[in-house]
């Protein structure tokens, strides 16, 4: 067998390196296990070299350098100025300041989660969120699970395993990562009963496909694409009288979902869960950490018998929330309650009803934080809201264009201490400012491009 070479042949020991006065204060900051694996792997790494670097002093600065980077939390704050206000990737809404005190306090606390305090005994988790939610949509009862796509399961399992749910062919929606509604149907147990086509489907394709083997039916507002030109759907209040002819369920599934009337904020109108209600569906489905700008929930509001019947299916525990994330969706729930103020207090509001001017100025001002190496401009650009709310609605915007604008400088931002998230455009790297809130801290790191 080969002997080692001379250069390997002088590297420390494990047990030399532990001894060091400068792994004493790593073991102390990380812990012993911690540091011991940490000089393992560089030593491995050294081995391993075509080029080994045996000086001591500098393999304990690769075992602080590496014990420093895990001890990096894998989720990291980002700046997102990708001109997509609800970013799915990068977490959708932003929680007000009510929610994160909220989550705070029931994370640090033990809580009434399901205990009754008037009473002394169990309660229900859905009681701290039943009542607000039934203010906010007119709806009989309300439950709560951890997102849309499980509301969707559970009520789908609740009321229609192994029996049909009719839906238009132009409402089976595929959302990001090729999750398609189809996929989450066939996992609730029911049969899909395709009725119209993907234009075009009239009240009497609903008749004809309704029958002894229906559980419900299931309307899909198609939040995240239009269909245009030669088309017809069906109006919820025809559909709705339809099922309560024959004696069926009818479930609407709004997708993003809101609670307001979005136009008194200058926004398009998009259908509210209370006008769902009204014009006679059973059920709605919608998520919390959308439009209603709040933490990852899927919510179903409706009848109350209806909603007693998925409590009790035991798929709605494993599809719960739990303490912290109730917490932040009670405190955003209650800034609904004072909607003339909504737009201030609510950041996705807020960051969507930004005014054009203000953006515009403040790209005029942090321009003069870059390094001279760049060549900056301003420039006018649009915004989108994102996961898949509203896809044709473009909000004028305003950013930074900057060159030389490859993958290399966007490589460069997303190394920064606050990674910065832009997009790439006809050889820029560009910044939409309409999400930059943090000027200061975004300004002060610049330097370190």
């Amino acid at each position: 067998m080969a002997s080692p070479s001379p250069s390997l042949a002088a590297l420390p020991s494990v047990d030399r390196l532990l001894q060091r006065r400068e792994s004493g204060a790593l073991i102390e900051a990380h812990g012993r296990p911690a540091v011991t694996g940490a000089i393992r792997a560089v030593l491995a790494e050294i081995r391993a070299s075509t080029n080994p670097v045996v000086d001591t002093d500098r393999i304990v600065e690769r075992v602080a350098e590496r014990l420093e980077a895990d001890a990096q939390p894998s989720l990291r704050p980002v700046f997102n100025l990708t001109g997509t206000v609800l970013h799915t990737n990068l977490g959708r809404a932003q929680l007000p300041e009510e929610a994160i005190e909220a989550m705070a306090a029931a994370a640090r606390n033990p809580v009434n989660l399901e205990y009754d305090l008037a009473a002394g005994r169990r309660g229900k988790r859905d009681a701290h969120v039943e009542g607000l939610l039934c203010r906010l949509t007119g709806a009989e009862a309300a439950t709560v699970v951890n997102n849309n796509a499980a509301a969707v399961l559970l009520m789908l399992n609740t009321l229609a395993a192994r029996k049909e749910v009719p839906t238009s062919r132009g409402e089976l929606i595929e959302i990001g990562g090729a999750f398609r509604l189809p996929d989450i149907m066939a996992r609730s147990g029911c049969r899909l009963r395709e009725v119209g086509t993907t234009n075009r489907t009239h009240l009497s394709d609903y008749a004809q496909a309704i029958g002894p083997k229906t559980g419900l039916v299931l309307k899909v507002h198609t939040s995240n694409y239009s269909i245009e030109g030669f088309t017809a759907s069906v109006a919820e209040k025809d559909l709705s009288t339809l099922c309560r002819e024959r004696n069926v369920p009818f479930a609407v599934d709004l997708g993003s979902g809101t609670l307001v009337d979005l136009s008194r904020f200058g926004l398009p109108h998009e259908p509210t869960v209370e006008e769902t209600l009204k014009h006679g569906a059973d059920l709605v489905t919608f998520s919390g950490d959308k439009l209603l700008g709040g933490a990852q929930a899927g919510i179903i509001a409706g009848r109350a018998a209806l909603v007693e019947k998925m409590r009790r299916n035991p798929l709605k525990r494993a599809l719960r929330v739990d303490k912290v994330t109730l917490a932040a969706l009670c405190a955003v729930l209650r800034l609904y309650s004072d909607p003339d103020r909504l737009a201030a207090r609510l950041p996705t509001l807020r960051l969507l009803t930004r005014p054009v001017g203000e953006i515009r100025a403040l790209a005029a001002r942090v321009a003069g934080a870059f390094p001279k190496k760049f060549e900056v401009s301003v420039i006018d650009c649009e915004s989108e809201i994102g996961s898949g709310a509203l896809p044709e609605k473009k909000l004028p915007s305003a950013g930074l264009a900057i060159r030389p604008g490859g993958a290399r400088t966007a490589a460069s931002f997303r190394s920064l201490p606050i990674p910065v998230i832009g997009r790439l455009q006809d050889g820029a790297f560009i910044l939409d400012l309409r999400c930059l809130e943090d000027e200061s801290a975004f300004a002060s790191q610049l330097s370190k491009l």
